[in-house]
């Protein structure tokens, strides 16, 4: 009877702190678990790409996965800790902000195992998935620089973080490369989570920054960047998506979007819980891991000229065999000019 009343509170804990719109799983007799974070898991960008991962685990295995999401910083701690006391096999956190939640966590409990995309935690029982953003980001500067025709182009980016930066550095980088003068105009939605979340001030700057002569847009932003694509559309411009695959929200007008594949990282780390295994440390995702790319597909076709196509697999096949080097703003400190 106590055990069923923990439990019971448990969920009754866990449904006042996550709003999980159409979570695959009860938490009764779950061994997995994701959290995801303030963005939402359909957001139609990097939440979203990690439920992906979920769905295509759950599908070919039939092992049901508990989903759960955290607004903030303080409810991601309450998650995890309600989840962990439960001794689940593995729990996944996606985004940057849950990282110092889930090095308190598993510090706590050492005997449960933690995944965390996109930061970086500390713990004998963590792993840490990180993706060099940078180089998937030279791609689609590649071929806005060869898209543009103001040779002007722009970045709306969400909460201004290294990590962000490091997108818009990327991006600069192989813009520059075909169009050594070009001009890129650089804002980001503000300081605090909330910069996820606001499509109105994504739009906003987006509209600025084609009336100040872009007429391609790469937006990095979350929700917010859903404002920058449909500013886009709405002014004739072309836009760069994030993350997952945004091509197909408006086809023509979507120059390409740089795939961060968290739904492969999310899918093997499922698997590999499902199969007892665990790795802690970091892992680093790139072009040549399969981590990052741009994305060519029928909803882009009609605005990716073969030239275009050309370059950046040609710059794509640099990068894997080294032979460019992409400066990564968070190791280097700055962008090169």
């Amino acid at each position: 009877m106590r055990f069923k009343r923990s439990l019971k509170q448990l969920g009754m804990a866990i449904a006042a702190l996550c709003v999980s719109a159409g979570a695959s799983a009860d938490m009764a007799g779950a061994k997995l678990a994701i959290v995801y974070d303030a963005g939402g898991k359909f957001d139609k960008s990097f939440n979203q790409s990690a439920a992906e991962g979920v769905t295509r685990f759950t599908k070919e295995t039939g092992v049901k996965v508990f989903e759960a999401q955290a607004n903030y910083d303080t409810q991601a701690e309450q998650v995890l800790r309600a989840l962990a006391r439960k001794k689940l096999k593995l729990i996944i956190s996606i985004g940057f902000s849950q990282t110092q939640p889930v090095q308190r966590i598993a510090a706590e409990y050492p005997n449960v195992h933690f995944v965390i995309i996109d930061g970086n935690a500390q713990g004998k029982n963590v792993n840490s998935v990180l993706f060099k953003e940078q180089e998937g980001s030279y791609l689609v500067g590649v071929a806005a620089a060869m898209a543009s025709k103001t040779r002007t182009i722009s970045f709306v980016g969400g909460m201004d973080i290294p990590l962000i930066r490091a997108f818009a550095c990327g991006y600069a980088q192989g813009a520059k490369a075909i169009v050594p003068k070009i001009q890129i105009m650089q804002n980001m939605v503000g300081t605090t989570s909330a910069a996820w979340n606001d499509p109105a001030k994504g739009g906003e700057l987006a509209r600025a920054q084609f009336d100040r002569g872009s007429d391609v847009v790469f937006a990095v932003a979350g929700g917010s960047g859903m404002g920058a694509l449909q500013m886009a559309k709405e002014k004739g411009k072309l836009a760069i998506g994030v993350d997952s695959n945004q091509n197909y929200l408006y086809p023509g007008t979507m120059l390409s979007s740089m795939v961060k594949r968290v739904d492969n990282a999310t899918y093997e780390a499922l698997v590999k819980a499902n199969q007892n295994q665990f790795t802690p440390g970091i892992t680093y995702e790139g072009l040549k891991e399969g981590g990052v790319d741009w994305a060519l597909d029928k909803y882009n076709r009609s605005v990716v000229t073969p030239e275009i196509e050309k370059r950046v697999l040609a710059a794509r096949e640099d990068i894997v065999s080294g032979k460019i080097k992409v400066v990564d703003y968070r190791a280097a400190g700055s962008c090169p000019q």
